[in-house]
């Protein structure tokens, strides 16, 4: 089957696809933007196929892109060519992959969640920066932690930007989004320890009893977690600042719980 070619950079296929860069249309398409053929790759092997497959002319052959190709057609999406230029607008790169995929966003809801399959569980309250997020989902499929919950007005785990800190494993985490008000009267009858991180906690985030599942709550970057969820927590810990540094990032942060969780289960 021959792949549609795309020269133009006012092709309507490429203004859509680039638009993805920005959150309404996201939201209102449903999709996101995955760029790089290791990517596309992760995805594939979780079974999740794009709904648009854009491959650079440039592109050399390969058997990661032939399966791409091949899984994408069967699974009803489209594979169309396109020149270095449409690549570069829609990367907003100087130096863009060859590959792009278009996917569709999935979530998990809440009531979905088995905290039994995994030790640890992260829940995030009103992350604000991408790359954070992008890196603790990351982190939590390093970690072997049963998924992230968003909590609040929290970033979009689908910009350009927290897709491409996540390495691919935005394919392999499962994602739930709550408010505050559903996040608590559904953590009521989670069936192990709920733990909190506050840099006033009296508590070493070494010296807790957790009981799996643990569920990790963490706050904002600027402000940390709020009075109202530390207090729905079992126990609020800290992590030791030992040097000048009065904090540490937030993804360094839930690396560091979330494999002082998981090792100790």
């Amino acid at each position: 089957m021959t792949d549609r070619l795309i020269t133009s950079l006012t092709n309507d296929t490429v203004k859509a696809v680039r638009a993805l860069h920005m959150r309404k249309e996201r939201e209102t398409s449903g999709c996101f933007l995955a760029e790089g053929l290791k990517f596309i790759g992760e995805a594939l092997d979780q079974g999740r196929t794009p709904k648009l497959l854009m491959v650079g002319e440039e592109a050399r052959p390969h058997p990661l892109l032939d399966r791409a190709r091949t899984e994408t057609r069967a699974a009803g999406g489209e594979v169309v060519v396109v020149t270095h230029a449409i690549l570069e607008k829609i990367s907003r790169r100087d130096n863009p992959q060859t590959v792009l995929g278009v996917f569709e966003q999935t979530y998990t809801t809440l009531s979905s969640i088995q905290p039994a399959t995994a030790p640890c569980w992260i829940a995030l309250e009103q992350v604000r920066d991408p790359g954070n997020l992008g890196t603790i989902i990351r982190t939590a499929d390093a970690a072997g932690c049963g998924g992230v919950i968003l909590i609040g007005d929290c970033t979009d785990p689908y910009s350009v930007e927290a897709v491409r800190a996540t390495m691919g494993s935005v394919f392999a985490v499962a994602i739930a989004r709550a408010t505050p008000a559903e996040f608590l009267a559904w953590r009521q009858n989670w069936p192990g320890s709920v733990v909190g991180t506050r840099l006033d906690a009296t508590h070493g985030y070494r010296d807790a009893a957790y009981q799996h599942p643990t569920l990790v709550l963490m706050g904002n970057e600027q402000a940390g977690l709020t009075d109202e969820l530390a207090a729905a927590c079992d126990v609020n810990v800290k992590i030791p600042m030992r040097g000048r540094a009065d904090s540490l990032n937030l993804a360094i942060a839930t690396g560091v719980m979330a494999y002082a969780v998981t090792d100790a289960a």
